[in-house]
């Protein structure tokens, strides 16, 4: 099982698409109702191998505080605020639309945001920091953020929103934190870290991969009525990543050295897409699909225009240099 799960997190770039086809055609042929109570057990098997690799004592290592403010600055300041104007822009009347695009802007960072750092030899100290950090404000912040922005439009449960962010995100994130320190302790730092954190990393793509497929069957037949919906999604997307990119690039070149200028790119391009899908599916229930479709195909951009963006590091930031916390690949173990 742990072959598997290491070659479709390999292979992300392919996992999701086919995860997507598969799931369309079995809610064209099948009623994909029953798959609903399947979305805990995947929820759990996402985020729980995420929270056993989480390095929760990188948040209170000193220094690095200017990339660390500016992150989280356009993490929570400025691009949710991109997503939302799109999300009116493009989908004025589909709150539900406006909701996956704004979810899916909420929740920052992933162990991706690692990896690609990792990749670009940027600073890898201040991408574990900034993913720990991200993780917890987003988790804190989102449901204040959809009641205030999006509860005039749309019906927000606020109790069961955080309801289920607590059973997502901060219960793995406790039990996962228990579990490394009983492995480590069990048998050692050394070997949790070479041996036992990347076999567990791997099967949160799992997770994702029939989270993903869930959400298609569940819309397939809303896409088929509507065939028109998947063009009319993928360019507010395209145009958000897009944005992205250049307001986190222009900044961190201007403002920033060169390895804590990636991890800065890393740390708001990389959305924790798995978690927002997890939100949208366990809080939102059915009528929530149509925001786990535009977070399912949000998978899709970031990966290949992250996976692209790592071929041309060196010419948009110049050749690395030695820095503290820099290494010269992704750690293992790291998921989606």
């Amino acid at each position: 099982m742990v072959w598997f799960a290491s070659l479709i997190t390999r292979h992300l770039t392919l996992t999701i698409p086919i995860a997507m086809v598969l799931g369309f055609a079995y809610g064209m042929l099948l009623d994909a109702a029953p798959l609903k109570t399947l979305i805990l057990p995947l929820t759990f098997l996402m985020v729980y191998p995420m929270m056993i690799n989480l390095k929760i004592a990188k948040v209170f290592d000193a220094g690095g505080g200017k990339v660390q403010l500016m992150t989280q600055f356009l993490n929570f300041a400025v691009i949710p605020f991109v997503a939302l104007g799109l999300g009116y822009f493009f989908f004025g009347d589909q709150p539900y639309l406006i909701l996956g695009l704004f979810l899916a802007s909420l929740l920052p960072t992933s162990g991706m945001t690692i990896s690609y750092t990792g990749l670009s030899k940027g600073n890898m100290e201040a991408a574990i920091k900034m993913t720990v950090i991200g993780l917890i404000i987003g988790s804190i912040a989102a449901p204040a953020y959809l009641e205030f922005f999006l509860g005039a439009t749309l019906e927000i449960d606020l109790v069961s929103v955080a309801s289920n962010i607590v059973l997502i995100v901060f219960l793995p994130m406790a039990v996962g934190f228990a579990t490394q320190r009983f492995l480590i302790k069990r048998f050692g730092q050394e070997a949790f870290n070479k041996e036992i954190g990347p076999k567990c990393g791997p099967f949160s793509t799992l997770g994702v991969t029939g989270v993903v497929f869930v959400a298609t069957a569940l819309k397939a037949r809303a896409i088929t009525e509507d065939p028109t919906i998947l063009p009319y999604i993928l360019l507010p997307l395209v145009i958000f990543y897009i944005l992205n990119y250049s307001i986190s690039l222009t900044l961190g070149k201007i403002l920033l050295p060169r390895g804590d200028a990636i991890a800065l790119l890393y740390g708001t391009v990389m959305r924790n897409l798995s978690i927002a899908l997890a939100v949208t599916m366990n809080a939102f229930g059915e009528e929530g699909s149509a925001a786990a479709l535009i977070i399912s195909l949000a998978y899709i951009i970031q990966v290949q225009s992250a996976a692209w963006f790592v071929k041309f590091t060196d010419k948009v930031f110049g050749p690395p240099e030695s820095q503290p916390g820099q290494e010269s690949g992704p750690p293992k173990g790291t998921t989606k």
